[in-house]
């Protein structure tokens, strides 16, 4: 979901409430404890340079029951952040929410709550690793000596 997006969302709702994979929610007083730009420069196991960029949300509970974050509230920590981050496109947001450890989802929205879900890591160079799509399992290893996990 873009930022653009959940900022919509956020002007047409009473009520904020995060869906955790499953049937849980995050505890209604949560509190938003971040709102950043990550941008992440990498190289993938093919030798190719990547960037991505997202929003992230960090979503916090403490013992304080009886907060709660409003809509207008998070639009406005969301307007701050983009002005001091010069946040200037319209990028993807991602969710860290502590579970076991810090937990890291897409968001969605189902009309009625935001729905975080799964996030999975991928080999972003199948080609020169020669990994086989899903259904032909009788590609090679990644280590066969082809150079890439070297």
């Amino acid at each position: 979901m873009k930022l653009s997006e959940v900022k919509t969302i956020l002007s047409g709702v009473d009520a904020i409430r995060f869906k955790l994979p499953g049937d849980k929610f995050v505890p209604e007083h949560f509190h938003v404890t971040e709102v950043g730009l990550i941008n992440k420069h990498f190289m993938d196991c093919g030798g190719i340079e990547r960037k991505e960029n997202v929003v992230s949300f960090q979503l916090w509970t403490a013992n304080d029951y009886e907060h709660r974050l409003i809509p207008q509230k998070l639009q406005d920590i969301i307007a701050l952040s983009e002005g001091k981050l010069n946040i200037q496109e319209d990028y993807e947001v991602e969710v860290e929410y502590q579970s076991d450890t810090i937990g890291k989802y897409n968001l969605e929205f189902n009309g009625k709550e935001f729905m975080l879900t799964t996030k999975q890591t991928a080999c972003l160079a199948m080609d020169k690793c020669n990994i086989a799509e899903p259904e032909n399992t009788e590609a090679t290893s990644c280590c066969a000596g082809n150079g890439c996990c070297n």
